[in-house]
């Protein structure tokens, strides 16, 4: 599977739950974070300074997921990605 164009092919890292006062926050009350996290697979042709393998962060509304090998992966736009640690 290889991502064309300005597409960038991610593999979701799914976060630990958040605690607060010793209680642990369900993903619903924990969704006022923009942005998830996820593992570059591949990146498109006309894509500058990300590489596969780069942790990135994007946002929650960003692509449409894509089943490979019956994984879930994320077809996301380069414009969609904030943050590469």
């Amino acid at each position: 599977m290889k991502a064309v164009n300005r597409y960038i092919i991610v593999d979701k890292i799914k976060e630990k739950p958040k605690t607060v006062a010793g209680l642990e926050l369900t993903e619903k009350l924990n969704s006022d974070n923009r942005y998830l996290k996820g593992r570059v697979i591949s990146v498109g042709d006309q894509v500058n300074g990300i590489i596969e393998g780069d942790i990135v962060y994007y946002d929650k509304h960003a692509g449409h997921g894509i089943q490979w090998k019956d994984k879930l992966y994320y077809v996301i736009r380069v414009e969609d990605i904030v943050i590469v640690e």
